[in-house]
């Protein structure tokens, strides 16, 4: 009768990148994808991706932007995150960078170098500054 929806990402992980990998450029993907290595640049869903979901694991490393719908968190990231649906920043995380989410889960020892904004409100103040300009 009642279903309860879950946020958690999906369990389904398509590609790795390995622990003693690393990745200078850009990286695109669909379904999900695990960080074990590192990566000096953008790590983004394909378009219209809408259940990606990333895992950036403890001995892991992002330097670049983030930009996908289901985002766990629990080693390092340098750059800015957007996370459309759940962001989960699990005890090893480090983030320096400001953080986008619609919803969040912070676990003891997690730390955000950057502002926690969350989607809601960055789509009330573009209404409000578009009612004001009216």
């Amino acid at each position: 009768m009642f279903t309860k929806k879950s946020n958690k990402p999906l369990g389904r992980i398509d590609s790795l990148i390995g622990a003693g990998t690393k990745v200078q450029g850009d990286v695109t993907f669909e379904g999900g994808l695990r960080v074990d290595g590192e990566i000096k640049g953008n790590v983004v869903s394909a378009s219209g991706e809408q259940h990606s979901s990333l895992v950036v694991s403890e001995h892991a490393r992002i330097e670049g932007e983030i930009n996908v719908s289901h985002l766990v968190i629990n080693g390092t990231v340098i750059g800015p995150v957007f996370s459309s649906e759940l962001l989960e920043l699990q005890s090893h995380a480090r983030v320096t960078g400001d953080v986008q989410y619609n919803t969040i889960e912070i676990h003891l020892g997690a730390v955000v170098q950057g502002r926690l904004v969350h989607q809601g409100a960055i789509a009330k103040t573009i209404e409000l500054k578009l009612a004001s300009s009216n």
